[in-house]
């Protein structure tokens, strides 16, 4: 099992003259404790399809559509060379991308959930932005173009960063960051960010207050908490145990109601409790594509009652709540 190359050096001097220069020796150190997660079987192929991706003279990025478009001008003959790369770190889950003349249909019209929540945002102007559970990182480059300063994403995945890697390779944006960690890894008391992201990692918690107080002490006073979870459809303050699997998937504890939340939030601390957007997720936002293409939301609905899961709880409905620090 092959082991991520990780550079110290490299991390603590792309944030020098940073608002986290301060925090980059002590998240260099975070990476390299995480010593057996560090660690993957793919982990030769992901880095080979990476270094096989076709150089190109030309960098940036640009939104377009909903998709994150890289500035790569290719020859003709690299397109084959450039879609097997790609191909190689698969499943693609959180987008989309479009990397050159490469689309990238993701599994997760991830573009959705961000005109979701954007409208009810404060400002990202010149923030510094933390995103839990990033994934591919998609949402990072959501964040900087609506102005964040720096924006650094954390997610244990190393498949994740690998893809992360891929867009950078073309976008080579000096104001993003991904590193491998969970939030829990996370230095404590950092109380630095000004807009705290968490989107779908509270229900993957066996403590979910334990998560909430982490994302305090990551939050200056004052800022914003961004947390989008799945709920339990209906009112008052209850929640719903799951068993072993929901809607397909493993390590999901507890559906709480959106007053239930709620409390949860105010518990943990924070202030200016309120509920955004409460949104059932769709067939269209969630799918299998070209390039994810195991079992996705269909596949984890019950054919004879789509309004349940194939364990019969009640269909996917995620809500977004913001609170203040």
């Amino acid at each position: 099992m092959s082991e991520l190359e990780f550079d110290a050096q490299h991390l603590i001097s792309s944030l020098a003259g940073t608002p986290l220069a301060p925090w980059s020796e002590a998240l260099a150190k975070a990476v390299m404790n995480q010593g057996h997660a560090l660690k993957h079987g793919h982990l030769p192929r992901w880095d080979s399809a990476v270094k096989a991706l076709p150089t190109s003279t030309q960098s940036g990025w640009t939104i377009e559509d909903g998709a994150v478009c890289t500035a790569s001008h290719l020859a003709s003959d690299q397109t084959d060379v450039l879609e097997q790369a790609l191909s190689e770190l698969m499943p693609w889950r959180k987008g989309p991308f479009l990397i050159g003349p490469v689309l990238l249909d993701t599994e997760w019209r991830s573009d959705w959930k961000w005109d979701r929540i954007a409208p009810h945002l404060e400002s990202l102007q010149d923030r510094l932005v933390l995103d839990v559970g990033c994934g591919s990182g998609y949402h990072l480059w959501r964040m900087r173009e609506a102005g964040a300063r720096q924006v650094l994403g954390i997610d244990p995945s190393l498949l994740y960063l690998k893809q992360f890697d891929a867009v950078q390779h073309y976008a080579r944006e000096a104001a993003l960051h991904f590193l491998p960690l969970p939030m829990e890894a996370l230095p404590e008391s950092m109380q630095i960010f000004d807009t705290v992201f968490s989107m779908g990692v509270l229900y993957h918690r066996r403590e979910p207050m334990t998560h909430l107080a982490e994302l305090r002490q990551a939050l200056r006073p004052g800022g914003e908490l961004v947390l989008e979870t799945l709920i339990m459809p209906g009112h008052g303050d209850a929640s719903l145990a799951i068993g072993e699997r929901y809607a397909n998937m493993r390590n999901i504890y507890e559906l709480p109601t959106v007053d239930h939340l709620e409390n949860w939030v105010k518990a943990a601390g924070f202030n200016n409790v309120r509920t955004v957007s409460v949104e059932q997720t769709s067939l269209e936002e969630q799918r299998r594509s070209h390039w994810m293409q195991s079992h996705s939301l269909e596949q984890a609905l019950r054919a004879d009652d789509p309004s349940l899961t194939i364990e019969g709880y009640p269909r996917p409905t995620r809500a977004v709540v913001l609170a203040t620090a």
